[in-house]
């Protein structure tokens, strides 16, 4: 058993896959922190100075201030503000790896060859396959147009 999980484990697409969720899972704290950080407050300032993160509902009935103070309290809270964050978060995360893969089909087609010219063809008499320039088939010797 170790050594069939071995060898899973050292398979080059599992461990591809592995630097991909690594890589990936960085990548997305890259851009919580451009959401949180460098987006989500100028974006707040032009809907009026609003913190999308202190966006929620008390649930309890009580009013807070803050969401930190309505959490400390032990309030049960619907903290749409954070949901907002996400779905911005995941909106970006989608566009960038839409570019991404956008340049890597493109560089992917620059990379594959045309099609080869063929070089044989089918004669219409006995459907045999036949070099492009004949002008007789080889096996029934029909003459051939062009």
């Amino acid at each position: 058993m170790w050594k069939e999980f071995k060898e899973f484990i050292l398979r080059g697409n599992v461990v591809d896959m592995a630097v991909g969720i690594i890589i990936g899972a960085a990548f997305g704290q890259i851009v919580k922190s451009f959401v949180d950080d460098i987006l989500m407050p100028p974006l707040g300032l032009l809907v009026g100075r609003v913190d999308f993160s202190n966006l929620f509902i008390s649930l309890s009935g009580g009013h807070y201030a803050t969401l930190a103070e309505a959490q400390a309290a032990g309030a049960v809270t619907l903290n749409y503000g954070l949901f907002l964050n996400n779905v911005v978060n995941f909106l970006i995360i989608g566009f960038v790896i839409f570019l991404f893969i956008r340049q890597v089909n493109r560089m992917k087609r620059k990379e594959e060859a045309p099609p080869a010219e063929p070089t044989t063809k089918t004669c219409p008499y006995c459907f045999s396959t036949i070099p492009i320039q004949a002008t007789r088939c080889p096996y029934c010797t029909s003459v051939l147009e062009e």
